[in-house]
């Protein structure tokens, strides 16, 4: 029995023999019902240009202004980066630091990590430290907020509607945009990288033995 092809279940542990699995389908364990993994998809495509488009949209939302408040003839301006300074400099560092952890530091990491890994394999590369990457994406994964941070935006701009005349700005359409364009990217199940990168290993070992006996 070769080692490589069993998977443990990530509830019960349970052992399975891995399988190929059509397109669409998935895998679920005997005795718990949980998903193993679920079947190559060879259009990677897509979520590719799903997640180059959330990282440029991630950094015009980072960049832009989110609000515009306007009271008494006064108009002012904030963009994340100045909502967390501001936190910090009003002796709140724990939340400051949760805040740009949660909507700036993950996102951007795992956006980048995955970005990496799709343009490597796309091009028939196993990227390096393939495996250290894909625990980290699915480490950070459950810690990128982005649709938290913009129900507390939206909270808070249907408060402060009584007190200030409010226009909304360039970034605050990008975190919307941005919250639909997270949620479709995190469908995307990371360990099916494994799959494709293990195809790409099997050719390469394919390819080496066709050479030494020619």
């Amino acid at each position: 029995m070769d080692p490589t092809e069993l998977i443990a279940c990530h509830q019960c542990d349970a052992l399975h023999y891995k399988r190929a699995l059509h397109s669409g389908t998935v895998a679920r364990c005997a005795r718990c019902g949980a998903v193993l993994y679920r079947g190559l998809s060879e259009r990677l495509d897509r979520v590719t240009a799903m997640t180059l488009a959330a990282l440029i949209t991630f950094v015009i939302a980072q960049a832009a202004p989110i609000v515009q408040l306007e009271t008494n003839g006064i108009a002012t301006q904030t963009t994340l980066a100045a909502a967390i300074a501001a936190l910090w400099a009003e002796n709140s560092q724990v939340i400051a630091m949760l805040v740009l952890c949660s909507t700036t530091l993950f996102p951007l990491a795992e956006l980048c990590a995955l970005l990496y890994l799709l343009f490597s394999l796309r091009a028939g590369i196993r990227p390096y430290a393939f495996d250290e990457l894909l625990r980290m994406i699915q480490w950070i994964r459950p810690w990128g907020m982005i649709e938290v941070f913009m129900l507390g935006v939206l909270v808070a701009l249907v408060k402060l509607s009584s007190l200030a005349e409010m226009r909304p700005e360039a970034a605050l359409f990008a975190f919307g945009a941005l919250t639909l364009m997270i949620a479709s990217v995190v469908t995307f199940d990371p360990r099916v990288l494994w799959d494709v990168a293990d195809r790409l290993d099997e050719g390469v070992t394919t390819c080496s033995r066709a050479t030494r006996h020619s």
